[in-house]
């Protein structure tokens, strides 16, 4: 984990110096299921790659026991257009997501975050639990989950691997209460965190919903933070959780603050003092999926393991 919050953080410098290229994503709902295809692509410039992630997302598979995102993520050398790799998507995401909240933790939360708030049960829940581990010595991870039972299995699994207090919680406003850190992971299409139950110097990594129907904080949560965003254009373009804000005249545009680059390159300011309550923004890019697959297929290359096959 501790390896990709560090590929993250070159990406978003990347990005931020015009070294990596992200365009829009291209989606497609599926007529008459819940579920949508996405087309990501993107191109890093440094190290001479460009990719595509093409994953489905179907929020209701936890019901088959399935993960909602599935997927590959394709590797391209950009200076010839040959195939290197086709990787499973759905570990790529799980852990770039995960290693992309606690990058934005590390920089916007206060150094002191002893309490995490993890508002979900599935796969990214179990990544973030491990990316916030990572960057912060906590005392306290309280887990909820609309599966009261699924929140609970978690917190039991999880004990057995860190030496933290866990604890089950059966509503939102009981496992934020007094928290540091809380972290929204779920399949939620309507707002399951309320601006009113917020706490002063709380940081949210909102991560759930990537699309523009659904969100998990309500208008009144984003109007209270300090807000910072993966990409402008994608936030104003596919963000749920920021177009509905807008739409109701809580918030507009300009009430992004910046970028997770743009802090790190020191063009725009992070946390201001302990009282604020800073809200990332997740709405996952390409060029992190590119640049963790090539992290991976890099450091096998390098090790002379596997076999080169060619493509049919």
């Amino acid at each position: 984990m501790e390896e990709c919050i560090t590929v993250m953080e070159n990406i978003f410098i990347q990005l931020e110096e015009d070294q990596a290229f992200n365009p829009l994503r291209s989606s497609m709902l599926i007529p008459g299921e819940n579920g949508l295809l996405s087309m990501m692509p993107g191109y890093l410039n440094k190290q001479d790659i460009m990719g595509i992630k093409s994953v489905s997302v179907y929020p209701e598979n936890a019901n088959i026991g399935l993960e909602s995102h599935q997927g590959s993520v394709t590797l391209f050398n950009a200076l010839n257009g040959t195939p290197l790799a086709i990787m499973d998507a759905g570990q790529i995401t799980a852990i770039r997501t995960a290693a992309v909240s606690g990058l934005a933790t590390r920089i916007l939360a206060k150094k002191n975050s002893k309490i995490l708030a993890i508002l979900g049960s599935g796969i990214q829940a179990k990544t973030h639990i491990e990316a916030m581990t990572t960057i912060l010595n906590l005392e306290e991870i309280r887990v909820w989950s609309k599966n009261k039972k699924n929140a609970k299995k978690l917190v039991e699994e999880q004990r057995k691997k860190y030496a933290i207090p866990f604890r089950p919680f059966d509503t939102v406003n009981e496992a934020i209460y007094n928290a540091d850190i809380i972290c929204t992971t779920t399949a939620a299409v309507e707002p399951i965190l309320q601006g009113k139950y917020l706490m002063q110097g709380v940081h949210i990594n909102a991560v759930g919903s990537s699309v523009r129907n659904t969100r998990e904080l309500d208008g009144f949560a984003i109007k209270l933070s300090k807000l910072y965003v993966d990409k402008i254009e994608s936030t104003i373009n596919e963000s749920g959780d920021f177009l509905m804000a807008k739409q109701e005249g809580t918030i507009d545009d300009n009430h992004i603050i910046g970028t997770l680059g743009e802090i790190l390159t020191k063009q725009k300011k992070g946390r201001n003092n302990v009282n604020d309550i800073t809200l990332f923004k997740s709405l996952g890019l390409a060029v992190e999926d590119i640049a963790t697959a090539f992290f991976i297929y890099d450091k096998y290359v390098k090790s002379n393991k596997g076999n080169w096959v060619e493509f049919c």
